[in-house]
């Protein structure tokens, strides 16, 4: 078990998110009830604390890694990790089962709750209207923004070449996302809302997010974790240093 005073989340899952899916039908069933509880709407408080989370894969084992800031001077505050069994397939717009277990209970042994979480995945700029931070959003009930390398579904133009510019995702007719330019001269991020925030919003944190780099900092942090932990796991050098405050789950 976890030790008690690690987990921030009261996770008790509503009904319908009980039983985990072993099965393509019962992974549509999940994300058509993810999808109708969506909302898109403004924060409610100040964000202080932002989570970004990540995975990697070695074998039949998925790692989740979380990694904690301060917010808005970036400044990390906690890592975390969590190995556990593969048990969904690979399936494109099904990511979530595959590695969401993972990534949901890298943030249940994080010392101190996020107050919002920013995921390698997409939002609502997705075919069904609900990807990987949007499932995490609704399962855990946190905002989330999904900040994605590359576009999945939908239509834009090339924003311009400055930090800061941006561009509207267009999708079936609704904009679903923005293309962020999130450092001068690099290729755009895909930013959309996953849940309990506004496009608008999701757009300035993931700018003041990414001090640096394209990738925001607490995305980029919890990558780099993710990697050295898959090093660490199949028998390289260097991947426990950095995960020294790690909690490996059960």
């Amino acid at each position: 078990m976890y030790p008690e005073k690690r987990v921030c989340y009261n996770f008790a899952m509503s009904p319908g998110y009980k039983a985990w899916p072993f099965d393509m039908t019962g992974a549509r069933r999940i994300q058509e009830r993810v999808r109708r509880e969506i909302r898109i709407e403004p924060l409610t408080k100040k964000v202080r604390l932002v989570a970004g989370v990540d995975a990697a894969f070695s074998g039949e084992r998925v790692i989740g890694t979380a990694s904690l800031f301060r917010y808005p001077e970036m400044i990390p505050v906690e890592d975390t990790h969590v190995v556990r069994k593969v048990s969904f397939p690979y399936v494109p717009g099904f990511l979530f089962f595959r590695e969401g277990a993972a990534l949901i209970d890298a943030l249940r042994v994080l010392g101190t709750a996020p107050d919002l979480v920013l995921l390698d995945g997409q939002g609502i700029a997705h075919p069904e209207g609900a990807g990987l931070a949007s499932h995490v959003g609704v399962m855990i009930d946190i905002p989330t923004i999904g900040c994605a390398k590359s576009r999945l579904v939908g239509e834009y133009e090339e924003p311009g070449t400055g930090r800061g510019q941006w561009s509207p995702l267009l999708f079936k007719g609704q904009s679903v996302g923005a293309v962020v330019r999130t450092q001068h001269g690099v290729r755009p991020l895909f930013v959309s809302p996953g849940h309990r925030i506004t496009l608008g919003e999701s757009v300035l944190i993931a700018l003041g997010c990414a001090i640096r780099y394209r990738i925001p900092e607490p995305l980029r942090r919890a990558d780099i974790l993710s990697r050295r932990m898959k090093k660490a796991l199949e028998g390289g050098k260097g991947g426990a240093a950095m995960l020294s405050n790690a909690s490996p789950a059960p």
